[in-house]
């Protein structure tokens, strides 16, 4: 990843080259026991930073409790009023989300630069399609370039305040005006973005899209953090954004390869592979792992595999190391041998 600014929320780094992952809290802000102990998985799942909508002076006093117990760095998420931004910040975020165009007057916008500054954090920008400045949707549209224009407008505004700690982010229901506009964005300012497709769906839907949004972004090397929005739990958010980094090779881990099957295949590879999938996922150092249908092609497609398996004739199976055979095994102790062999390269 190339470096952008680099802004600290708390004590991780955005823009320093590594992408990292953020969900949302789905449970009442008011329920703070129960959203620190989501927290704590969340952490454990993987997450880097959580953030937590605030609306109301009871959700301040909860934010508060939060931060002094959250064992991740927590962003405050306003939606229109000014004074929940600036008691967020005194209340101990470490970092707040709005849409300086649905503040109201430049005032109110110029108050929330002067907190954080005085309380030194940062501030994400954060437009969405539904909500562009109307100025610029008079001149643009409802457009990728009206939604890039939407948030440089916002940023400016927040410069003229003299305020620099800044993290963008254009989201979309549209893959596509999505991309166009962080690349808009990428051209056009070297502050840090935070990327994901917003309203992307269920999580069957919605993993697809961010896949194909984030991922076409992080191809290009765009994008510093990235969301994974779902209609699901934020948990699975964070297990989404590992798969999509880990597939991408920008987080370490453990990479389960499997084929797609054919007539061919002899086993139940399809339970096979999900186990061993599960059984690796929080394996944090680089693992390849190949499970393949048969040795016709298997052994072949899985040549760059640490360690895999693929089934032979009369109940067989073939365990191999970068395309060369270690072992033959049985049906009767395949599963046991293979996963002997996995836990001695972890623990290598």
């Amino acid at each position: 990843m190339s470096m952008k600014k680099i802004i600290k929320v708390k004590d991780i780094e955005i823009g320093n080259g590594k992408v990292t992952i953020q969900t949302m809290l789905s449970k009442k802000t008011t329920l703070v026991e129960e959203n620190l102990a989501d927290i704590i998985a969340l952490k454990n799942a993987g997450c880097h930073i959580v953030r937590v909508a605030v609306s109301n002076d009871d959700e301040v006093v909860a934010l508060r409790k939060i931060c002094e117990k959250s064992v991740l760095p927590i962003v405050a998420d306003i939606q229109f009023d000014y004074k929940m931004a600036i008691a967020s910040i005194e209340a101990g975020a470490s970092k707040i989300r709005i849409n300086p165009s649905n503040i109201g007057d430049n005032s109110k916008v110029e108050l929330i630069c002067k907190k954080a500054k005085e309380y030194c954090i940062p501030i994400r920008v954060g437009v969405n399609m539904g909500s562009l400045d109307s100025e610029v949707e008079a001149k643009y549209g409802r457009t990728a370039l009206g939604l890039a224009k939407s948030c440089i407008k916002c940023a400016e505004l927040l410069e003229s305040f003299d305020f620099f700690d800044i993290v963008l982010s254009v989201k979309a229901s549209s893959v596509k005006t999505m991309v166009e506009a962080c690349k808009i964005l990428h051209k056009s300012t070297d502050y840090p973005l935070h990327i994901g497709v917003t309203e992307a769906g269920t999580k069957e839907t919605g993993v697809i899209k961010n896949a194909v949004g984030i991922g076409a972004l992080l191809l290009e090397d765009i994008g510093d953090t990235i969301r994974i929005s779902l209609s699901a739990e934020p948990i699975e958010e964070v297990f989404a954004s590992r798969r999509l980094l880990k597939s991408l090779n920008l987080l370490q881990g453990a990479t389960v390869v499997s084929c797609p099957t054919c007539s061919r295949c002899n086993y139940d590879l399809f339970t096979f592979a999900k186990e061993i999938e599960e059984m690796t996922f929080d394996i944090k150092q680089n693992l390849h792992i190949a499970v393949m249908g048969c040795v016709v092609n298997g052994i072949g497609e899985g040549k760059d595999a640490d360690i895999g398996i693929a089934g032979g004739g009369d109940n067989n199976f073939v365990i191999f190391q970068q395309g060369k055979v270690l072992k033959t095994v049985t049906s009767d102790n395949y599963k046991e041998e293979f996963l002997r062999l996995i836990n001695e390269k972890i623990m290598e």
